[in-house]
């Protein structure tokens, strides 16, 4: 199965926020190289909220290009066999944790669709969540300008409407 068609199966299964569902399915439908960057349209990616349950905690990165606090996450590789995969991947990669990274089952946590400068016009971001393992250490990636641990109650303080909304998500599906 294509990484395409494995974002497809994904999408249909997925039963929250039907409209922003069905506007991914229409978005690959029309475009079938959405799954990657060069899709000026917009294009599928990946990302995971990295929770520490345990820790009441979670782990953000301040974006480089951005200078916002997120989620891990970003595009889609050719290598990427899954979107599961792939936002495990990112997580893994922008968080420096090696090991013991595990997606919280039941599939995506969320989607948000967000502007990007051009040439590209949307992110379509698929977005899970990753459990930490008691006393992960984090380490900061080129792709960051920094890497940091937030309890749950400061995360609005520190980012935005979506990643709010996606730890509210994760901590509801916990």
């Amino acid at each position: 199965m294509s990484l395409y068609d494995d974002a497809v199966l994904v999408l249909k299964g997925y039963e929250d926020q039907p409209e922003l569902r069905d506007l991914y399915l229409e978005h690959l439908a029309a475009h079938p190289d959405g799954m990657y960057k060069p899709c000026r349209a917009g294009h599928i990616t990946g990302s995971a909220l990295v929770i520490d349950p345990a820790g009441g905690r979670v782990l953000l990165t301040l974006h480089k290009k951005l200078g916002i606090w997120l989620q891990m996450g970003g595009h889609c590789e050719p290598e990427d066999t899954t979107l599961a995969g792939a936002a495990l991947r990112e997580a893994v990669e922008e968080s420096g944790i090696a090991s013991g990274l595990t997606l919280l089952p039941g599939g995506p946590v969320r989607l948000d669709r967000h502007p990007i400068p051009a040439p590209c016009n949307w992110h379509l971001d698929v977005q899970y969540a990753a459990l930490a393992p008691a006393g992960a250490v984090a380490e900061i990636s080129e792709e960051s300008l920094d890497l940091r641990w937030f309890p749950y109650e400061e995360v609005a303080a520190a980012a935005d409407t979506s990643v709010v909304r996606l730890m509210e998500a994760t901590r509801a599906r916990l």
